[in-house]
């Protein structure tokens, strides 16, 4: 993050009955959206960005949409295939067009994009709040506000594929395993994807951007059960049907990376002490070797699952590349044949 934290991307994740394509999906998203639309700002020929009302965030949620052809000109029951890019631990819903520029992939001409945002260090997660739950509910708000209402009102089909970077992969994998079916594909790129493993490194990266680690989770060693439920790795065996893609550096200095090195966060000495000499990214190393780990098990489930380690860390603009790496994949769950 010049820290995932600090700059466009961090870690983690994200129930009703959903009928798509003449199947129920248990867990998914209600066929009516609990959430209304506040503001729609045109950003450009293609680009929307909403502002919704949303109970389960407690507050104003915001939404960047990527318009396909003819969209301007739909009927009401059009639907597009729809991907779904979830934001790294900043919850910038503008990373995907700003930093990774995914506005410029001709394939995506014929398929609608969402962009949720969510809050800082949100980790795409119905927050424990110390026992209290309540907002935010960051799952609930992706899976009973904005898919419904994108579904709803502005033609988002029962196609689906999502991907994440940071937290946002630890989001599109999580909702993916705990609801099978849900998307065709899903992708993470540099994701904690086991953070049960490293319990030290998720709560002092929130710590680091001032956000309560223990109201997300709970405490790691009393509300383990908690852990275990959101951890994407637990839920492997939901992923045994659906193609996947993790991509994740091993914290190594890499082709894409920026001058400015991560920074040393509280709390990981620990982890930095047992870092090989030459990684100067403990956070995208932790994540790789979480990544093997779901790899591993994945492979073992006899799921379909393709893997890429490479050197790199997790400030640097790796997500841009694996994206457009994982797009065959994504563009095949979305019925879309890839480019070439």
């Amino acid at each position: 993050m010049p820290h995932p934290y600090v700059r466009r991307r961090t870690v983690l994740t994200g129930a009703a009955l959903l009928t798509a394509g003449g199947h129920s999906l248990a867990g998914a998203a209600p066929a009516e959206a609990t959430s209304r639309v506040l503001a729609q700002q045109r950003l450009d020929e293609r680009l929307i960005e909403l502002t919704i009302d949303s109970p389960a965030l407690g507050g104003p949620g915001r939404v960047a949409l990527l318009t396909p052809r003819g969209w301007d000109r739909r009927r009401p029951h059009d639907r597009w295939p729809t991907l779904y890019l979830l934001a790294g631990g900043d919850g910038d819903h503008t990373t995907w067009t700003t930093m990774f520029r995914v506005q410029e992939l001709a394939e995506l001409h014929d398929v609608l994009v969402v962009m949720p945002g969510m809050p800082l260090f949100g980790f795409w997660t119905d927050w424990w709040n110390h026992g209290r739950q309540g907002p935010p509910r960051v799952r609930t708000y992706f899976l009973r506000e904005v898919m419904p209402l994108v579904e709803r009102d502005y033609g988002a089909g029962s196609r689906r594929a999502a991907a994440g970077e940071s937290q946002g992969g630890f989001g599109a994998l999580g909702i993916a395993a705990r609801t099978p079916g849900l998307f065709g594909a899903v992708a993470a790129f540099g994701a904690p994807v086991h953070p049960i493993r490293h319990p030290e490194m998720w709560l002092s990266g929130a710590k680091f951007v001032g956000v309560d680690g223990y109201a997300i989770f709970g405490d790691p060693w009393q509300q383990w059960k908690a852990w275990l439920d959101w951890d994407p790795f637990r839920h492997a065996k939901g992923l045994r049907h659906t193609p996947v893609y993790l991509a994740c550096g091993d914290g190594t200095p890499g082709p894409l990376d920026g001058e400015d090195p991560d920074p040393h966060i509280p709390g990981t000495e620990k982890w930095v002490a047992l870092a090989d000499d030459d990684v100067v990214s403990l956070t995208e190393a932790v994540c790789a070797q979480e990544t093997r780990l779901l790899n591993s098990r994945l492979r073992d489930l006899r799921a379909p699952v393709t893997t890429h380690i490479y050197s790199g860390t997790h400030s640097g603009t790796y997500g841009y590349r694996e994206l457009r790496h994982a797009l065959p994949m994504l563009l095949t769950a979305l019925g879309r044949r890839p480019r070439r």
